[in-house]
């Protein structure tokens, strides 16, 4: 399976990159967080609870299903006040 998988806001910072292109088998979007999270360092920031995602531009939750050329976006919590 190939993914197209974008960063926002501070994950984009963080990570260093905006953007790429994932290839593996990866049952749901869970699968697919824990394996970029297993890149260890800075990568451990999609560890975070409170993470949100995107699905080809649907929120949707991590146990959301993958399909072979999906777009995946990761991004955290928006907070304000």
């Amino acid at each position: 399976m190939r993914l197209q998988v974008q960063y926002f806001s501070r994950y984009r910072e963080t990570l260093g990159c905006a953007s790429e292109v994932v290839e593996g088998d990866f049952a749901c979007l869970e699968h697919l967080r824990r394996h970029l999270a297993s890149r260890c360092g800075i990568w451990r920031v999609l560890d975070e609870p409170s993470l949100m995602c995107a699905r080809n531009q649907d929120m949707c939750g991590l146990d959301e299903a993958l399909d072979d050329g999906d777009e995946v976006a990761f991004f955290p919590t928006v907070t304000g006040g």
